[in-house]
């Protein structure tokens, strides 16, 4: 079975150096660059079965975005915000783009992972050339906000694999069906046991202080921020809504297909925030758009 190269970059941050970790599949030497970016409390290990069957096509880079799995922690939680997330892509990107400027990336993000998409494909002079938005948009309705918000907090510690895994599966329902050996992964990706022998969530509990310290005011600021980024986006753009997600409503995904880039709009049912595309049918739609 084909398997990925570990790798990490050193990045900067108003708090220090951190490194971030990334898993690299393919041919290092292809020339086309599939970006996979996760979501706010998982890992680039979620897209091992999108990497595996893109391989073929691109050098597939998955990284682990700082505060998560094997990625570094921030020394200041406040930095846990897109801005800097995007700084590390770009310094990521200066080690695989190896000095040409002229190269591109195609560009998944998954939830927070489509925020940092935004953010980068927004800017003069970008690099990505085909962008895919997992059931995310400019605006973030403010109960799942809440709700994403409240779990990241949660600093819990599980006597077992089997209860984490539980855990996982329980605040994971709306990734939609999936069969027990899916659940398994899924869990046993972002679970870890820690120097107590406890199973515990391989994340920094910090990712959730801007959660708290936001106000009415910073989202309402935030949410125009990311209005005027997306509609800077030139690239051809495909956004994938889970039918009964609770973070992108369909007015915002039908808003999206009107401005800006003009998204086409792929909408998934029996799934709500957020698919996970390791099923075939799902992958299906993401290498069309990628590569047809």
């Amino acid at each position: 079975m084909l398997e990925a190269k570990i790798k990490s970059v050193q990045c900067l941050s108003l708090a220090g150096l951190h490194r971030m970790s990334y898993k690299e599949w393919g041919d290092a030497d292809n020339p086309n660059i599939l970006l996979c970016v996760h979501g706010v409390t998982r890992v680039g290990d979620d897209f091992d079965s999108l990497a595996r069957a893109l391989a073929g096509d691109y050098r597939v880079i998955c990284p682990d975005i700082v505060g998560r799995g094997r990625s570094g922690w921030l020394k200041n939680p406040q930095l846990y915000v897109i801005p800097q997330y995007v700084s590390d892509i770009v310094t990521l990107l200066a080690r695989i783009l190896k000095d040409d400027e002229s190269q591109k990336v195609d560009w998944f993000g998954t939830s927070m992972g489509g925020l940092i998409g935004i953010g980068l494909a927004s800017l003069p002079g970008n690099p990505v050339r085909k962008l895919v938005l997992n059931d995310i948009g400019p605006v973030l309705a403010p109960q799942a906000m809440q709700r994403i918000g409240d779990y990241i907090g949660q600093d819990l510690r599980f006597d077992s694999f089997e209860q984490g895994a539980q855990f996982v599966r329980d605040v994971s329902v709306s990734f939609g069906p999936h069969t027990e050996a899916e659940w398994h992964k899924l869990a046993s990706d972002v679970l870890r046991q820690d120097k107590d022998g406890k199973w515990v969530r391989h994340y920094d509990m910090g990712l959730s202080l801007p959660f708290r310290s936001a106000t009415p005011e910073s989202a309402e600021a935030a949410q125009a921020m990311l209005w005027a980024a997306y509609d800077a986006i030139q690239c051809p753009t495909l956004l994938v809504r889970g039918a009964e997600s609770d973070l992108l409503s369909a007015e915002t995904a039908r808003e999206m297909t009107e401005r800006g880039p003009k998204a086409t709009l792929v909408e998934l049912p029996d799934v709500g925030h957020a698919p996970t595309f390791v099923h075939d049918d799902q992958i299906a739609i993401a290498r069309k758009f990628l590569l047809g």
